[in-house]
């Protein structure tokens, strides 16, 4: 639509200093005369539109001239880029249309806005998909928070297994996971997450640090958690399954279906991965006589086991 295109060209005239007929038309994916018709069409609606001769010319907006098209704050803007698209908008196929929208809003900010929303995209990063809900507490993130925004170290005493340990950091990022907070730093030369409600006690030092050109936060998140899925134990398993309980066996969050086929009745077959003889169990049992578990031997022997002792106290 023209309408579309005119107000994709205002965007483009304010977030550039200046921009040819050609640069336009490309971006556009019009051709060059389209584009002079939609500047003669800007113009005649009071747009302050010119445009320079010669090897370094193109087409500018007057100095000064920009057009408020959001009316938003600065802070709430930032609130806005900060957002990612969700499960629900993915499943809904909306995903780009999101993505598109923020890159229009994002290309109508003011330079210093934009700086400011790289920053905050370079220290802070939202993650939705959570492995479950927590009621932690973080007395301490505010004063990280600061710390990450100012590129200051931070001296940090913390648990692990149930040791204190004492850090000397560079706070990188934050990540939100549904909500838990973790900081993402800089230990030496290795790149470290933590638990933020694991921290006994936080300095944040007067001396600064260089933050790695390289790094990007969400990309760093994003394969961590791969690897982190990676390395969680695994029990592989050949079970049985009535077909009404299917859908709710494959939305367990501790089961992987790696393959099915149907058998005698309603009976599938189902070649599964559960993470640890234990969690398989207790799982199964919880399908009562839903699920039959045909091997491992041990799995078999585990249920057979806990379900004895459970009947034992009922007789």
């Amino acid at each position: 639509m023209r309408a579309d295109r005119l107000l994709s060209i205002l965007l483009l005239l304010q977030n550039h200093e200046r921009l040819t007929s050609k640069e336009l038309a490309e971006k556009l994916e019009v051709s060059e005369r389209t584009i002079h018709r939609d500047m003669e069409a800007l113009s005649g609606a009071g747009v302050p539109v010119y445009a320079e001769r010669g090897a370094s010319g193109g087409w500018s907006l007057s100095h000064g001239y920009r057009s408020n098209l959001t009316g938003l704050k600065t802070d709430e803007l930032l609130s806005l880029l900060l957002a990612s698209p969700t499960t629900l908008l993915r499943d809904l196929g909306m995903d780009e249309s999101f993505d598109d929208a923020l890159s229009k809003l994002e290309s109508a900010l003011p330079k210093t806005v934009q700086q400011s929303a790289d920053n905050v995209r370079e220290r802070l990063h939202i993650d939705g998909a959570g492995w479950h809900q927590s009621d932690e507490t973080f007395p301490y993130l505010t004063l990280i928070q600061e710390a990450v925004w100012q590129e200051r170290k931070l001296l940090i005493r913390y648990n692990r297994s149930g040791t204190e340990v004492e850090r000397l950091i560079h706070p990188l990022g934050l990540v939100a996971k549904r909500s838990v907070w973790y900081l993402v730093a800089q230990v030496e030369e290795d790149l470290r997450t933590y638990r933020i409600s694991r921290f006994i006690s936080v300095q944040m030092l007067e001396e600064s640090f260089v933050r790695p050109e390289s790094f990007e936060l969400a990309s760093f998140w994003e394969q961590s958690t791969q690897d982190f899925k990676a390395a969680l134990p695994r029990y592989p398993a050949r079970i049985w399954v009535r077909e009404q309980a299917m859908d709710r066996l494959a939305a367990e969050r501790y089961v992987k279906i790696a393959s099915t086929q149907s058998i005698e009745n309603d009976w599938i077959e189902a070649e599964v991965e559960f993470h640890t003889l234990e969690s398989a169990c207790e799982l199964v049992l919880g399908y009562g006589a839903q699920i039959k578990v045909k091997e491992p031997a041990p799995l078999r022997d585990k249920i057979i086991e806990v379900a004895s002792a459970t009947i034992s106290l009922y007789l």
